[in-house]
């Protein structure tokens, strides 16, 4: 066995990633009470990571060659599943904007609200978010296309603001957890060593029956909403839509990520160019800039993954492993105990595919430790992050949804009608119970 040099610094080895929470949360805690109009930009969470970084690499180990520190940063922050995260999650963008610039959200969002009836508005917003969003694989980019429609309708059929509210935001997030070309998916299977249709397979037997048991709960609530009128939805085109249907059938046939990206990219700047909506050019231009709007999250992956790296050489991460481990009994306290870890890191970091890479390669250690399938473990992150992600108030989602409902809503109300979140840790918990005395018996 190789001697074992390296100084372990226990539970002080995470001490980099208490920086950043303390920068990043804190400053974003501080000027939200303040009333800042954009609290996350005063302390923006690259500037974060890289003063954690420079801590874990200056002030650790002072005796050791700098260099050495560098080269554990470098070989982890440049390993092959980080560049598999950061070409994927690039071409994601592109293939978002691809489909924008050809038509394909705008159609979408309509052929959804033409076949909804208007009595059943709140959980056919619900529906449509959801698909909208396993299909472009972003709660981001559901709330910005959907919160404007969902509260004309509010306005147009007198619906229950904090109900269509909550349901945008949760049918947003549904397929965030959920789809191939998400960025938390992505994330969470590349983080634990799943493939991510095995992930896909094992989580859309959990969400899936949480939505059916969301829209009956709205189709419920609804009926007491006797005032609704009719909606007339804009045009759509259903040959703008088909990138999305091809993407998704393609990545659950087993299909490379990759190769269904590009496919599904060139599949709709040929739409859009064979309808007139945009030139090759204009093409171009919407996929690089659809890129350039992941590059963040491809040199945050690089940044966390070195960091978390340093943070295990200085015994940090085996530390809480350890403190971790001592309250797992099974399997099934091993699952439960990363989802709860999942759920607090989104939590305080305030976004779900960040959580999901700090909280990857511990689950990771623990699911090793206990064999827990790779499937389950990746579900299991996604499922806890993406409810924390609907329910915390400085969500993006939240707070833009907030901003478009004015005072017809607020917090409180969305809260109290979010359904899905609820309902989708339950079976989560009820399924993982299940397994576990499954594989005991």
């Amino acid at each position: 066995m190789e001697k074992k040099t390296r100084k372990d610094y226990g539970a002080a080895g995470l001490l980099p990633l208490l920086i950043f929470l303390v920068l990043y949360v804190g400053c974003l805690a501080v000027f939200t009470i303040k009333g800042a109009k954009d609290p996350s930009s005063y302390m923006p969470r690259q500037v974060a990571i890289l003063v954690a970084l420079l801590f874990a690499l200056i002030f650790f180990e002072p005796r050791a060659k700098f260099a050495k520190k560098m080269n554990i940063y470098l070989n982890n922050a440049g390993n092959a599943g980080v560049m598999n995260l950061s070409l994927i999650v690039m071409m994601a963008g592109g293939f978002s904007s691809a489909v924008a610039i050809s038509g394909g959200q705008s159609s979408i969002v309509n052929l959804g609200t033409s076949l909804i009836p208007s009595q059943f508005l709140v959980p056919g917003i619900f529906l449509i978010a959801a698909i909208i969003s396993l299909c472009i694989g972003t709660s981001t980019g559901t709330i910005v296309t959907m919160a404007p429609v969902t509260f004309s309708l509010v306005a147009a059929a007198h619906l229950n603001a904090g109900m269509a509210g909550a349901a945008v935001i949760t049918g947003s997030y549904f397929g965030d957890g959920l789809s191939m070309i998400g960025g938390t998916t992505i994330s969470a299977a590349a983080g634990v060593g799943a493939r991510m249709r095995d992930k896909f397979l094992w989580q859309i037997k959990i969400a899936v029956p949480a939505a059916v048991i969301t829209i009956i709960i709205y189709t419920l609530m609804s009926l007491n909403n006797s005032s609704a009128s009719n909606i007339h939805a804009g045009s759509y085109n259903i040959i703008t839509i088909l990138p999305y249907l091809v993407v998704l059938i393609l990545a659950v046939m087993g299909m490379d990520v990759v190769l269904v990206l590009a496919l599904g990219t060139v599949m709709a700047s040929a739409i859009g160019m064979a309808l007139g909506k945009a030139s090759l050019f204009a093409c171009a231009k919407a996929i690089g800039n659809g890129m350039e709007s992941m590059f963040w999250l491809a040199i945050f992956a690089m940044m966390v993954n070195g960091m978390v790296a340093l943070m295990r050489h200085y015994g940090g991460i085996d530390w809480m492993v350890h403190v971790f481990t001592r309250h797992i009994k099974s399997k099934a306290s091993c699952e439960a105990l990363i989802g709860i870890l999942s759920f607090c890191v989104t939590g305080a970091i305030v976004n779900n595919n960040i959580s999901v890479l700090i909280t990857s390669p511990i689950a990771k250690e623990l699911g090793d430790q206990y064999q827990v399938d790779k499937k389950v473990l990746a579900g299991v992150i996604s499922i806890f992050a993406v409810t924390a992600s609907m329910v915390i108030p400085q969500d993006s989602a939240m707070m833009m949804t907030l901003q478009l409902a004015g005072k017809s809503t607020n917090y409180l109300d969305l809260i109290r009608y979010m359904v899905y979140p609820v309902v989708l840790m339950g079976l989560t918990f009820i399924v993982n119970y299940i397994n576990a005395k499954r594989s005991a018996a």
